[in-house]
């Protein structure tokens, strides 16, 4: 019924365990030793002895709680920049790095439409990178008692959804770039950028309240800015990072449509 869509994940299996595997020791590296550092007066000195931007940069600022804790270290820090590659590298490889290859003209040599070739690379997209965050929440869950997280399981489920819908915007534009210029490095390049400028829009914002209108640059602060592992979401931020990754999906598939394939 949809044979690229199921090509494609066909294909990228071996990535997806790859990446699953790197969140599963990333989480077991960071998770299993906060009990060691919730209540440590050493461990407080010395994230009161760093300075106090790096603190505000990083979210340290309430490192000392579960949900703090696993917010700071894994959602926005170290899984957020393994989410974001992932997410990234198949986004550009969907179609741009399939034209570069030549892979995309002979597909389209088959009964199958452009609209149709964006639409069902998107959908694998979007598959690949909520699987993404269906580990992170296994993952965690797990750890939940073992590590004394008491983290909130609601709240947990929609820290992941974020995690990926944040993930899946920058894929998306990553799909976007690719399917515009044809090329796998401009997919990089723009997924790379929303990213990066997202993740220094929130950190300088963080610095000072005159410029706190930064973070409405910001699609990560937009994610995690009310610390969601911690406080929850509503429901609209949650549906905007979604349609916006459908929004960018879908102009993929228009640019896709619109302009000669392989010049």
């Amino acid at each position: 019924m949809l044979p690229i869509f199921t090509k494609s994940l066909i294909d990228g299996w071996r990535s997806l365990v790859g990446w699953s595997v790197g969140f599963t020791a990333a989480l077991s590296l960071y998770l299993p030793i906060f009990p060691s550092m919730s209540g440590n007066s050493q461990m407080q000195d010395l994230i009161d002895s760093l300075p106090t931007e790096l603190t505000r940069t990083l979210n340290y600022q309430q490192i000392d709680t579960g949900a703090g804790y696993t917010q700071s270290t894994f959602f926005g820090l170290m899984g957020f920049l393994l989410i974001s590659i992932a997410a990234i590298s198949w986004g550009a490889a969907a179609i741009g790095g399939d034209e570069e290859s030549g892979q995309l003209e002979l597909t389209l040599a088959h009964a199958v439409t452009r609209v149709e070739v964006a639409a069902q690379r998107f959908a694998a997209l979007v598959v690949k990178i909520l699987a993404l965050a269906l580990v992170a929440f296994a993952v965690i869950l797990f750890w939940n008692g073992p590590a004394e997280l008491d983290i909130d399981l609601a709240n947990l489920a929609v820290t992941c959804l974020l995690f990926g819908g944040l993930a899946l915007v920058c894929g998306s534009t990553a799909l976007l770039c690719g399917a515009i210029t044809g090329r796998r490095i401009w997919g990089i390049g723009g997924g790379a950028a929303v990213a990066v400028v997202g993740y220094v829009f929130n950190a300088i914002a963080n610095q000072s309240a005159d410029l706190e209108w930064l973070h409405w640059l910001s699609p990560y602060y937009a994610a995690f800015g009310d610390n969601p592992l911690a406080n929850g979401t509503d429901a609209w931020t949650l549906v905007g990072f979604y349609l916006a990754a459908l929004v960018l999906g879908g102009l993929a598939a228009l640019a896709l449509r619109q302009r000669d394939v392989g010049v």
